[in-house]
């Protein structure tokens, strides 16, 4: 046996060569991979994966060379081989992992979804903390932390609201219907106007868009903030703007109510029986 293993040894000292090659020409693509990618200012979770894929990828050539030094009786295609049954067999079993894994990597190429971006994606309402290979966090508006799988992600739409800076907001008033509507219109454009966090640069509209049960309907659209803060706060501006405007101007805005008629041809006629 102490023969065989000194009859070896000269293959073993070459498998162990080819491990420590392998280790420094796995580092060495991985600074270069990594220096080149953080000057195309790529994702840090996307550099890490590359960092990895390159890892896995260096050792497995490198413990392929290894094998075949060290049992010469093993063919590459042998390895080749089993790496193919290894790799069907670990698909089936971690099927989900390697899905959320796929559609990771596609998430973090992609331009329009990053750190920071406040989303809506089915019952998923926050903003978005940190994109890893295999999930998302996302901070809800109420302070909990949703760990979403990327598979979620990828093949359920996404409302990204931040990915402008400004967005559109809107709010319904309604005015009785005794109230000129020109004058109506003038004071809601003066009062939209006079907020200030309301984008100036972007158009400003009132339009009538109903005649209601109770009241003639405007819709005030306005361009502001796209974070949540930004939009509540415009949105309590603009009420309390409009409001105080309407009652400087003797403009009531109703409350739904019901006109009873007593005239004649609303009496309801008997019907005739036949006897």
């Amino acid at each position: 046996m102490a023969s065989a293993f000194f009859k070896s040894l000269p293959n073993l000292t070459i498998a162990l060569v080819i491990l420590i090659v392998t280790l420094i020409a796995g580092r060495i693509v991985r600074a270069i991979v990594s220096t080149a990618m953080h000057r195309a200012r790529v994702r840090d979770a996307l550099v890490t994966l590359a960092q990895n894929l390159i890892s896995i990828a260096a050792w497995i050539v490198g413990v392929a060379i290894a094998m075949t030094v060290i049992f010469p009786s093993v063919s590459p295609s042998d390895i080749i081989a089993g790496l193919g049954l290894t790799s069907v067999a670990i698909g089936f079993a971690f099927k989900d992992v390697f899905e959320n894994f796929l559609a990771g990597v596609i998430i973090l190429g992609r331009e329009k979804l990053r750190i920071g971006d406040v989303i809506e994606c089915e019952d998923v309402y926050g903003r978005v903390e940190s994109i890893l290979i295999r999930e998302t966090h996302v901070r809800e508006t109420d302070g909990e932390l949703v760990i979403v799988p990327n598979s979620y992600l990828f093949k359920n739409p996404v409302n990204i609201e931040t990915d402008r800076t400004l967005k559109r907001q809107e709010l319904v008033v309604g005015v009785d219907y005794d109230t000129d509507m020109r004058k109506a219109k003038s004071v809601l454009q003066d009062a939209l106007a006079s907020c200030e966090s309301v984008e100036q640069s972007e158009t400003m509209d009132v339009q009538c868009v109903s005649f209601g049960g109770s009241s003639i309907d405007f819709k005030l659209l306005w361009w502001s903030g796209s974070r949540p803060a930004d939009q509540r706060a415009t949105y309590d501006e603009v009420a309390f703007a409009v409001k105080d405007a309407l009652d400087e101007a003797g403009i009531t805005i109703p409350f739904p109510q019901s006109t009873l008629s007593f005239r004649e041809e609303a009496v309801p006629i008997p019907l005739k029986t036949r006897v």
